[in-house]
């Protein structure tokens, strides 16, 4: 009797199917090797669901099974990826980001999101250059520029707040911490160059942006991942603009007033300048990396602060000793400076939660990590900028902002295990923006406002937004320390 193909069709496609699957998950254990992680996994998808249904325990799991040899293993979306606990093997990875080694990727899915044209793809000589450019914007007199538009917008959105703000009923402050650095960021970063109009569009596809980061990667129309990669190019874009006016106003002799002015005042003067689309891009990735992480910052300060009364009342003295609100001076750069405590606050919030709790890099070879491991080419690698902070420090568990004072110093003392701005190489050129930025608004909020956390079952457990956030949004009833005060800067 003859068998017709479409009899033998099926049982051939199925055996072909099983083949698949089972040379995956041979890969897989091959890639895993004698590391801590699943031992079988669902097919492409992996673990990705519970990762994406519950992401603080899927890498609380993940740290659990690194405690004992540094690193576990496990398999999203059709990618072998290591979780990387050991501070030392951190330092091993960000300090070997090369092409024949690892590379920054930021996102799993950075390139499809970011485009190739980025600062945090870049190595060598290239790299060194770029960040020699980068330079002039850091410097103290651009961030005493920047200290200004950071006050006028902070205290505009305060005003904001407390107007729409009841006693009775507490807000959640995370989409309004958002929206406050947002702000910063574009007046920071953009100054005059960007209409109200532009920051409308601007506020929008960045939405689309951070909805498309935590969302699957299909590429495709209708999902989210294609519409926060259009968003991003139309930022970039926008940037660029703002990047070419500013070249005419550098080159007509003027003053710089935002970031992209400092820039610009430097870089028309290089004997090869960089296209007005490369610097939106490079703009767009200071943006990333201010927007969320600093978010992430001012909510945990607040939930922190709450938890600490004895803490909180040391900085209203410190800042009170300091600067006097009712006499209407805006906060100076020697005032920052004089915040010791306050800033010893900000760098045991970033401690204590580091915003962005790891930094993916992938594999661009094979890479011997330890002297019984080979990381795989192609394997995407996430060393633990959290697991980090609580190593080392003393009672790493206890918030404890007098660790960076002068009598301990454990900032120096345990360097190499504060790694909420990264190491190596690619170690956050922005902190000092940053630490800025987290003290001025500390200084603030505790000076202007009264405030007392809604508290709930869980309140402070850990969200992922990507970066970290307090589970309830940071609920928070609020009203003025001083009624009548005018928010406006002078």
């Amino acid at each position: 009797m003859e068998l017709s193909f479409s009899s033998m069709a099926p049982p051939f496609l199925v055996c072909a199917i099983a083949l698949l699957l089972l040379y995956e998950q041979l890969s897989y254990l091959r890639k895993k090797g004698p590391l801590p992680g699943p031992t079988l996994v669902f097919p492409f998808f992996g673990n990705a669901l519970p990762m994406i249904l519950n992401p603080t325990l899927f890498w609380r799991n993940q740290a659990l099974a690194a405690f004992s040899s540094g690193l576990s293993s496990n398999y999203l979306l059709g990618r072998f990826i290591l979780f990387i606990r050991s501070t030392d093997l951190s330092h091993l990875i960000f300090s070997n980001v090369r092409p024949d080694a690892f590379h920054l990727i930021g996102h799993p899915f950075g390139k499809k999101l970011f485009g190739d044209h980025n600062l945090i793809y870049m190595f060598g000589d290239a790299h060194k250059s770029l960040r020699r450019r980068i330079a002039p914007n850091f410097t103290h007199r651009a961030l005493s520029t920047y200290l200004h538009l950071q006050q006028s917008v902070i205290l505009s959105h305060f005003s904001l707040w407390l107007s729409q703000s009841n006693p009775q009923i507490p807000i959640k402050l995370r989409l309004l911490c958002r929206d406050l650095n947002l702000a910063t960021s574009q007046t920071v970063f953009a100054g005059p160059y960007l209409s109200d109009d532009s920051r409308r569009r601007f506020n929008t596809d960045y939405n689309l942006f951070n909805i498309g980061l935590m969302a699957l990667p299909f590429d495709l129309p209708g999902f989210a991942f294609r519409r926060a990669r259009l968003a991003v190019r139309r930022l970039v874009s926008t940037l660029s603009s703002c990047v070419s006016a500013s070249k005419t106003r550098m080159l007509a002799g003027a003053e710089p007033s935002c970031l992209v002015d400092f820039w610009m005042q430097d870089e028309i003067h290089e004997p090869a300048p960089a296209t007005e689309d490369e610097i939106g891009g490079y703009l767009f990735d200071f943006l990333f990396a201010a927007q969320d992480a600093s978010t992430s910052s001012l909510l945990w300060a607040v939930v922190l602060l709450d938890s600490h009364p004895d803490i909180l009342g040391r900085v209203r003295a410190e800042v009170s000793a300091i600067w006097d609100p009712l006499t209407r001076e805006p906060i100076s750069p020697d005032m920052i400076r004089e915040f010791k405590y306050t800033e010893s606050v900000a760098r045991e919030v970033v401690r204590f939660r580091p915003p962005a709790t790891m930094v993916p890099h992938i594999a661009g070879q094979d890479f011997k990590l330890t002297e019984n491991y080979v990381v795989p080419k192609g394997t995407i690698v996430f060393p633990s900028a959290f697991e980090s902070s609580f190593q080392g420090f003393t009672e790493p568990d206890r918030f404890d902002p007098d660790r960076f004072g002068e009598g301990r110093q454990e900032d120096q003392v345990f360097k190499r295990n504060f790694l909420a701005f990264g190491a190596g190489p690619h170690q956050c050129v922005g902190q000092r923006y940053a630490l800025n930025h987290l003290v001025l608004f500390i200084a603030l909020f505790v000076s202007l406002v009264d405030f007392r956390r809604h508290r709930t079952d869980g309140c402070d457990e850990i969200a992922y937004v990507p970066t970290i956030v307090p589970k309830d949004d940071c609920q928070v009833y609020i009203s003025p320390r001083f009624p009548g005060f005018s928010f406006s800067s002078s």
